[in-house]
């Protein structure tokens, strides 16, 4: 079976991104349009409801180096988030304490990374986690 090479995977998660085809609670698309490496990437996930961080919108950066997607994307939140997986310090998401990335696949993109974090925020051991102010940052 061939692979698809990097950029005709990442032009596929553009255009998810862009035409909004991935699930409601999570966004993402590139920071500039005009990087043709298509590197760096915003992403947004909506908290989950019934958890400590419902109405709550958190920004993200991504970047899918040239490495991508033979090795995850690099991973951080942008909004101050108290989760296990993330780093308290600069907020990454530390590969080993995150499954989606410690196990990462070639078949997996950004969409799958945010929808697995949002699904963490979620988890019975984290909707409750005491979180940093609303709207402060690293």
């Amino acid at each position: 079976m061939s692979k698809i090479p990097r950029n005709f995977k990442l032009l596929e998660e553009l255009e998810r991104g862009e035409k909004a085809l991935s699930a409601d609670s999570i966004s993402y698309g590139l920071i500039n349009q005009d990087d043709i490496t298509m590197t760096d990437w915003n992403g947004t996930i909506l908290g989950p409801p019934h958890s400590v961080h419902e109405n709550r919108i958190y920004s993200l950066s991504i970047t899918c180096d040239a490495s991508y997607p033979e090795h995850p994307p690099i991973v951080k939140f942008v909004s101050k988030i108290s989760l296990p997986c993330v780093n308290p310090e600069d907020g990454s998401v530390m590969i080993e304490r995150f499954s989606t990335l410690a196990n990462w696949k070639r078949s997996y993109g950004i969409e799958t990374v945010l929808l697995e974090l949002r699904k963490e925020m979620a988890s019975p051991a984290n909707k409750r986690l005491a979180q940093p102010a609303e709207g402060t940052t690293y």
